[in-house]
């Protein structure tokens, strides 16, 4: 029984192997030739654009164009793959493990299957492979581990990384002769070559010039300068210049708002100097301290009158009892 099984199961193995191979050729020559007459059409118009002087959306079409020949490259190769390996189904039939003369197209066909989207047939055939060498190796191709043998061509062309700056200026080259277009290349060799900056952690040029946000501060701060009329400088603000303008604690927040009272009472004033100001501010506390060092006298003398009639009181209640008593 189980021999008729394995028999069976090669049958369909067989059958089913053939058919989706079959159908992935055709899909794949059907849209090769679609994709032809689609690059054909773009390489027109990236000559227009050069013809017009728009090299910024030629050398965005460019890519578009490079990504389109790279799956038209592997496309063939795939074609070619999936023919050989039409041609020796019978063999995978009859062999457990995969023939050394088929692992190079075999694990190609299963690297490109889900990268292809457009040829559903291959991963059916994938599936195929994965029932009759296990999933473990359809894993280790897809990961491209050691001596999965996947061809060098298909990991290349079907890559999802962007084409170099060089490409990109051959490929424009390339379409320009083609069409005869007279293209003077340096100014797109300028752009291609140019290093963006890294704009994640800022930028040096947005404080004009200073390296640091201190230094573009005491640029650009009128403090900084000693020229005569100019108010002197506080001491809140010299610490937070010399403290990457960091907010102060908690404890420096009533020194600055002093200082602040002091130099908005100055500049209203405009002939009181900040010394005078000062002495103000220190005979007005001192006044507050007076005021409030009689009305702690005078709590005192109110607690000391309230303990004395309390005491009389108790002296009265007391009498009455005695009194009462006697009686």
């Amino acid at each position: 029984m189980s021999l008729l099984n394995q028999l069976f199961n090669r049958g369909v193995f067989g059958a089913k192997c053939k058919t989706c191979l079959t159908l992935a050729i055709s899909r794949i020559k059907l849209l090769q030739n679609k994709r032809e007459m689609q690059l054909k059409q773009m390489r027109k118009e990236i000559a227009q654009f050069l013809q017009a002087g728009q090299e910024a959306i030629a050398r965005i079409r460019v890519e578009h164009v490079i990504r389109e020949q790279n799956i038209s490259t592997a496309y063939a190769v795939l074609e070619l793959f999936c023919e050989f390996v039409l041609a020796r189904v019978p063999i995978l039939e009859n062999q457990k493990d995969c023939p050394t003369e088929l692992r190079e197209a075999i694990a190609s066909i299963i690297f490109a299957a889900p990268r292809c989207s457009d040829l559903p047939d291959l991963l059916q055939v994938t599936n195929l492979f994965s029932s009759k060498y296990g999933k473990e190796y359809v894993a280790a191709v897809a990961e491209l581990r050691p001596d999965t043998s996947v061809n060098r061509t298909i990991i290349e062309k079907l890559s999802v990384s962007a084409p170099s700056p060089e490409a990109r200026l051959n490929v424009l080259k390339e379409i320009a002769q083609e069409y005869n277009v007279v293209w003077d290349s340096s100014q797109s060799e300028a752009a291609l070559s140019k290093k963006h900056e890294d704009l994640l952690g800022g930028s040096t040029e947005i404080y004009g010039g200073a390296s640091t946000p201190e230094a573009s501060v005491k640029q650009s701060s009128p403090r900084s300068s000693s020229s005569n009329g100019a108010r002197p400088i506080l001491p809140s603000e010299s610490r937070l210049g010399s403290q990457h303008l960091q907010v102060p604690s908690p404890p420096s927040i009533m020194p600055v708002l002093r200082s602040n009272e002091i130099e908005q009472s100055a500049k209203s004033s405009n002939a009181v100097p900040v010394s005078d100001t000062k002495r103000e501010t220190t005979s007005q506390s001192s006044d507050v301290l007076e005021r409030a060092r009689a009305a702690i006298a005078s709590a005192e003398r109110a607690s000391a009158a309230a303990r004395a009639a309390a005491q009389l009181v108790n002296a009265e209640f007391g009498s009455l009892k005695l009194e009462g008593k006697s009686s």
